[in-house]
C-alpha cells in the first residue's frame, strides 16, 4: 500500500502546483509540455542504467501503447482546457475524477475481478463523493447542450488513459521496465507537445518565459512519480486493480480537498463535507472488499 499512498501524494502535489499556476500567471500549455520532458528526464536518470535501454524502446512490445498514451495525454489536456473555458473548472474536475468508473468496470468485466456487495457499494459511494467534493457552487454544475461533448470526451479520454496503462502494465511491461515505460510515455507526450509549440511559433503566438519553465519543472517531478507509483501499486499483491484505481482517485479527492482548506483557505459547502464523508466511507468499504 506504500506505493498507492505515494501515488496519491504525488497527484495531490500536482493539484497544488496547478493552483499556484493561476497565482503566478504561468502559461499552462507551455508548462504542461515542459513538464513532460522533465518527467521523462527524471525517469531516464533515475531508473535507466545504460543507453542500451533507450535504444531498445522502439522494439519493445509496449512501444505503440506509449505512443497512444502520449497522444492521449496532450489531447485530453486540450479538451480539458476547452471544457474549462466553456463550462467551468468544476465540470472538468467531475469529468476527470469520475472517469475512474472506466478502469474499475474494465477490471471487473474484462479481468474477471471480484464483484461483491462491499465493492459495488464502495465504488458507487466513491463516484458520488467525487461529484459532491468537486462542486464549488450551490447550484451545482450547468452544461449547455452544445458543450456537452467536451466533458464527455474528457471523461472517456481520462478513463482510457488509466485503462491503457493498466492493460500494458498487466501484459507487456516487465517489473524491471516500469521506470523506462513511465519515462517513455512522458517523452512521447513531450515530443507531440513540442509540435504544438512549433505551430504556435509559426503563428507568432509563442512566448516562453522562465516562469513557465519553472512551472514545468515543479509539475514534472511529481507527475512522473504519480504514474510510476501508480504502476507499482497496480503490481502490489493482494489488491485487485479495480480496488487500486478506486482508492487512488478517492484518496486524491480527499487529500486535495484537505490541502485546499489548509493551504488556500477554501470554504467548503455542505455538499463538499458530505462528499468528504462519503469518500472516507467508500475507502473503508472498497479496502474491506479485499
Amino acid at each position: 500500500m506504500i506505493y498507492l499512498l505515494l501515488s496519491i501524494l504525488s497527484s495531490t502535489i500536482i493539484f497544488v502546483v496547478f493552483r499556484l499556476y493561476k497565482k503566478y500567471g504561468v502559461n499552462t500549455l507551455q508548462a504542461i509540455i515542459i513538464n513532460y520532458f522533465i518527467a521523462c528526464t527524471v525517469g531516464f536518470f533515475g531508473y535507466i542504467e545504460s543507453t542500451e535501454d533507450l535504444i531498445r524502446i522502439p522494439s519493445e512490445s509496449w512501444f505503440m501503447g506509449i505512443i497512444i498514451l502520449g497522444a492521449l495525454f496532450i489531447t485530453v489536456f486540450n479538451l480539458a482546457a476547452i471544457t474549462t473555458q466553456r463550462s467551468g473548472l468544476s465540470v472538468v474536475s467531475v469529468a476527470t475524477k469520475m472517469s475512474v468508473a472506466i478502469p474499475v468496470f474494465c477490471g471487473i468485466f474484462i479481468y474477471n475481478e471480484s464483484l461483491g456487495f462491499l465493492k459495488i457499494t464502495g465504488v458507487i459511494l466513491a463516484l458520488v463523493a467525487v461529484y459532491l467534493s468537486s462542486i464549488k457552487t450551490k447550484k451545482g454544475i450547468s452544461i449547455k447542450r452544445e458543450n456537452l461533448i467536451f466533458p464527455l470526451l474528457v471523461f472517456i479520454g481520462s478513463g482510457v488513459i488509466d485503462t491503457t496503462i493498466n492493460y500494458l502494465e498487466n501484459f507487456y511491461v516487465s517489473e524491471n521496465d516500469v521506470g523506462l515505460f513511465s519515462s517513455s510515455i512522458f517523452g512521447i507526450a513531450g515530443i507531440i507537445g513540442t509540435l504544438i509549440l512549433i505551430g504556435q511559433a509559426f503563428l507568432g503566438k509563442l512566448k516562453i518565459t522562465w516562469r513557465n519553465i519553472a512551472g514545468g519543472i515543479a509539475l514534472g517531478i511529481p507527475n512522473y512519480f504519480s504514474i510510476y507509483f501508480l504502476v507499482m501499486a497496480l503490481r502490489s499483491p493482494g489488491y485487485e486493480n479495480s480496488v487500486i484505481f478506486t482508492l487512488n482517485h478517492v484518496g486524491i479527492v480527499l487529500a486535495s480537498t484537505i490541502l485546499g482548506i489548509v493551504l488556500f483557505k477554501e470554504v467548503l459547502l455542505k455538499k463538499n463535507w458530505i462528499g468528504i464523508a462519503l469518500a472516507v466511507l467508500s475507502i473503508i468499504l472498497v479496502a474491506s472488499s479485499q
